[in-house]
Order: structure tokens, then C-alpha cells, then sequence
């Protein structure tokens, strides 16, 4: 048995039309179109924040049009709260942030679920505070 990390490929069990479905569900949106914004916008703002191995392993395990969403963002120098994700989001669209809060939840949830637990938690530990919430998650207690 070797202890060489075989190369990453790309993973997803969900297509990219199984995802809009799967958050138009979450998200009660009554489009697919709708459904869709919220994904582009949310994965473009976790790709603004999420840097590292962490960020890779969680393009592999999305659909390749995520993926490339996610991907395409320059990570922020100054990493953003999870609620500060959320003002910044309704910001640039022009959204409140309640309804930007509902679509961060919607499509992260959806997130979760591709990463599995383990990914997610190495995510969280990255991630600055009060994305757990966001990610369908307790917020995780930091250690004394």
C-alpha cells in the first residue's frame, strides 16, 4: 500500500442540472433560472473566501460548471465572516440580506451534502466564523 496521494479527478455523483434542481428544491425557488443565480452567486462568493488544498477537494467534488464557478475566484486578501459574506453578496446584487441569506443557505446546504462530512469540517476549520450556519451545521466550538 502506497502513501501517494492519487491525482484528483473530477468526482462529482451530481450533475450541474441535478444541483440546480436539488437547490431549486432546498430553496423553494420557482425556476430553475432563479435557482441558478443563487448558485452562481453563492459559489462565487465561496470562492472569493475558500484557499487551499480544501478549495481543490471541493471543486473535484462538484458538478464541472460549480466547479468552474467556484474556481474562477481570486480568493479575498481579508477573508469575510460568514455573515459578512452574506452582506457583501446582497450587496452586489442589490438583494436584502435576508433573501441573501436564504440563497447562501439553499445552495451551500447543497454544498454540503457534495463534500461530505469530512471535507466540510476541514472547510469550517478554515473558514472564518459563522459559515457552519450556512452550511446546514452548528457552529463548531473552538477548542480552549
Amino acid at each position: 500500500m502506497s502513501d501517494r496521494r492519487a491525482p484528483l479527478r473530477h468526482l462529482s455523483v451530481m450533475t450541474f442540472e441535478q444541483m440546480l434542481e436539488k437547490v431549486r428544491y432546498e430553496g423553494a425557488y420557482p425556476t430553475r433560472e432563479r435557482a441558478e443565480e443563487a448558485v452562481r452567486l453563492v459559489l462565487s462568493g465561496l470562492g472569493r473566501q475558500l484557499t487551499g488544498d480544501e478549495r481543490v477537494e471541493l471543486a473535484a467534488r462538484l458538478p464541472f460548471e460549480a466547479a468552474r464557478i467556484l474556481t474562477e475566484q481570486i480568493p479575498d486578501t481579508q477573508p469575510l465572516t460568514g455573515w459578512a459574506m452574506v452582506k457583501d453578496l446582497a450587496t452586489r446584487t442589490g438583494a436584502t440580506p435576508a433573501t441573501t441569506r436564504w440563497d447562501t443557505g439553499s445552495v451551500l446546504t447543497t454544498v454540503a451534502a457534495l463534500a461530505g462530512p469530512e471535507l466540510l469540517t476541514r472547510i469550517l476549520r478554515r473558514l472564518p466564523s459563522g459559515y457552519a450556519l450556512l452550511f446546514g451545521r452548528a457552529e463548531l466550538a473552538q477548542p480552549a
